[in-house]
């Protein structure tokens, strides 16, 4: 994983600690939010295109 990937997951693993209270809503809200904090970061670190995922997606 890159610098941005990394920096990414981390902030939305803060994000969601931020956010949450604990539980096991809490505990999916963490994974969700860290899984798009790397999505971003992979993005950033030009690992992957979501721009090319968006766009295929509104192509019937």
């Amino acid at each position: 994983m890159g610098n941005n990937a990394t920096t990414g997951l981390f902030a939305g693993l803060l994000l969601a600690l931020a956010v949450t209270t604990g539980g096991f809503g809490g505990f999916v809200l963490a994974l969700v939010l860290g899984a798009i904090g790397l999505a971003l970061g992979l993005q950033r670190d030009g690992t992957i295109d979501l721009g090319a995922l968006l766009r295929s997606r509104n192509r019937g």
